[in-house]
């Protein structure tokens, strides 16, 4: 995927027919709160005080159901591809303004699908830099409050 697909899959429009990858996932009614393209564009799916069909089966902290109550963020890329700078920029943002308006969502709190749903998900994968994120966070919210 790499055009306009994600968002056919998120608006369960993606045609089965337009790719042989495509006949398992078409038929799937998956969603995120947001997603973040190569380029560092944002595209919002669902309101962040709504539920998204991003996790699935997946438990956090003990509780199950994820979807319940989580924001789910995807970025554009595969497990094993290098995430791009523009996406680590414009996910520390987001990140940080989500923070803002819901302070209860600390930096232990963000995990990755492979951490919710082990075994059945595996992003965001061993190439996403999670130390760098965490200090670009950081670093937003010293802008935000400097």
């Amino acid at each position: 995927m790499g055009g306009g697909e994600v968002e056919a899959l998120f608006t369960n429009c993606l045609c089965a027919e337009d790719h042989p990858s495509f006949a398992e996932i078409a038929p799937l009614r998956v969603s995120a709160h947001l997603f973040i393209r190569r380029q560092g564009a944002l595209v919002q799916f669902v309101p962040l005080h709504r539920r998204a069909w991003h996790a699935g089966q997946s438990c956090f902290e003990g509780r199950q159901r994820g979807n319940d109550f989580s924001i789910g963020i995807e970025l554009e890329g595969t497990d094993c591809d290098v995430f791009e700078d523009a996406q680590y920029r414009q996910l520390a943002h987001v990140t940080a303004m989500i923070q803002h308006r819901y302070p209860d969502i600390t930096m232990e709190r963000i995990v990755g699908h492979s951490d919710i749903a082990p075994g059945r998900k595996t992003d965001p994968g061993s190439q996403f830099d999670w130390c760098r994120f965490r200090r670009d966070v950081r670093a937003e919210h010293e802008g935000v409050q400097g």
